[in-house]
């Protein structure tokens, strides 16, 4: 599995694209080189032969009969008369076009089976290192010769055989090199693809280093920018949202004031009600805007110390809240947008549930923080529209609430801060329960820490 993840990562295929091209490559040249050199010595070979010959023809031309009988009697080492028993395979054109410019056109050249060019048997191993051929040409006084010429065999003319030791070398080499390349190139496609995942969940991270390729630089470049652009975005809506909801703040408590010198109870009652709603849906758009500009550092929290102050917290307000079960972990998070999380899905689950239980516990190296209530629970078919910004649902045997519809989505957004995953479920014995999963820097828990604003408990480190 990991190694089909990465060779189908542009790392992994730049490695196999390069490694087997470059050794393809090196192979094909190589067998090339190979055959050049051995056409070459098969040129060498050949123009021996042909100077043997015309040694031998021009000495018999220019020596006296006796020894011109000696030499066609076999005086010559690798060059004897033919018996007239050879066995002809074919005509050799290029031996005979060699002869023929040296000695003359009347001259003709015949590839012979080696087994028939010796008188006396030999074994028959001894006849594969040799090359036999049958020469027949004229002397300067037109006396008609054939001759047998023998010489050693080369080899072949076809690709050779790869040496498995030059091979692994060769491989090892060049998989060396074309990893590092690989990597060189696909480096900075990485970072991009990690900024780009993170982006949403974090704006004010810096902006990525331009290197690699002129085209990776430019598409780094135009992310940074984008970034800058979104940043700006959002910095100017929470400014805005901010500046009416404090600019409102005015005129809401004049309004309030005015609407208690209202004589008619139930009027009034209902008109304070309806203020009332007005200043929570601009808090929580404030808030849902605020959350989106989280510029703390990530840092070790104390995780139990934490869910300890909440329930407290919670307690002191008069609500059913109860801490379950502890983890003994502390965890790398931010620790303000965690907080705001996890008071979020509280509040939620009391304002829904009437009680709630809050438990961590770590399972397979992950963190499962889990918040659940004693309420009617959600219909499957809407547990993730809940998320939705202004979505509330009207659900049968719950208590009547006020609100935006924002403090699930608010509750994501900050996981997301936190490179945590939210979700929700139904338990099995009634009941929603929300499940908050941590995985960044899980570590046994130390010694309680002091408590820092907020209520936050934060690991000294």
């Amino acid at each position: 599995m990991i190694l089909r993840r990465y060779f189908a990562s542009m790392t992994g295929r730049l490695l196999v694209f390069l490694l087997v091209g470059v050794i393809a490559s090196a192979s094909v040249a190589l067998g090339i080189a190979d055959l050049r050199r051995r056409a070459d010595l098969q040129r060498i070979r050949l123009e021996r032969l042909a100077d043997r010959v015309q040694d031998f023809v021009v000495f018999a031309n220019s020596a006296s009969e006796p020894l011109r009988m000696k030499l066609m009697a076999g005086g010559v080492p690798g060059l004897y008369p033919a018996s007239g028993e050879e066995r002809i395979v074919r005509v050799d054109t290029e031996l005979t076009r060699r002869l023929s410019s040296r000695i003359g056109a009347d001259v003709r050249a015949e590839r012979v089976v080696t087994s028939t060019c010796f008188s006396k048997p030999m074994v028959p191993s001894s006849y594969n290192p040799i090359s036999c051929w049958a020469v027949a040409l004229r002397l300067a006084d037109g006396t008609p010769l054939r001759l047998v010429l023998i010489s050693p065999r080369t080899e072949d003319m076809k690709l050779p055989g790869l040496d498995p030791v030059f091979l692994s070398i060769l491989a090892l080499g060049v998989g060396v090199l074309t990893f590092i390349a690989a990597r060189m190139a696909a480096a900075p496609l990485a970072d991009l693809s990690r900024a780009a995942r993170t982006l949403g969940s974090d704006l004010d991270c810096g902006p990525l280093q331009e290197r690699g390729p002129y085209e990776v630089r430019d598409a780094i470049r135009a992310f940074n920018n984008m970034q800058a652009r979104l940043r700006r975005h959002v910095v100017e809506r929470t400014q805005i949202l901010a500046s009416i909801t404090h600019d409102l703040q005015t005129p809401l408590t004049r309004l309030r004031l005015r609407l208690e010198k209202v004589e008619d109870v139930a009027l009034r009652s209902r008109l304070i009600d309806d203020l009332g709603g007005m200043q929570m849906l601009i808090r929580e758009g404030l808030e849902f805007a605020r959350g989106t500009q989280i510029d703390e550092p990530f840092a070790p929290v104390a995780l139990d110390s934490l869910l300890e102050s909440l329930v407290e917290d919670a307690a002191e307000r008069g609500q059913a809240a109860a801490l379950t079960g502890r983890c003994g972990y502390d965890v790398e998070a931010r620790p303000r947008a965690l907080q705001r999380c996890l008071a979020n899905l509280l509040d939620n689950a009391l304002k829904y549930g009437g009680a709630a239980e809050i438990s961590a516990a770590v399972t397979n190296c992950e963190l499962r923080i889990k918040v659940r209530d004693h309420g009617p629970g959600i219909p499957v078919d809407k547990l993730d529209a809940v998320f939705e910004p202004y979505v509330r649902l009207e659900i049968p045997g719950a208590p009547a609430t006020n609100g935006a519809g924002l403090g699930l989505t608010i509750a994501r957004m900050l996981a997301e801060k936190n490179e945590a995953e939210l979700s929700l479920g139904n338990h099995p014995e009634g009941g929603l329960e929300a499940c908050l999963i941590l995985r960044r820097g899980l570590t046994p828990a130390k010694e309680p820490a002091p408590l820092v604003s907020s209520d936050v408990r934060v690991v000294d480190v």
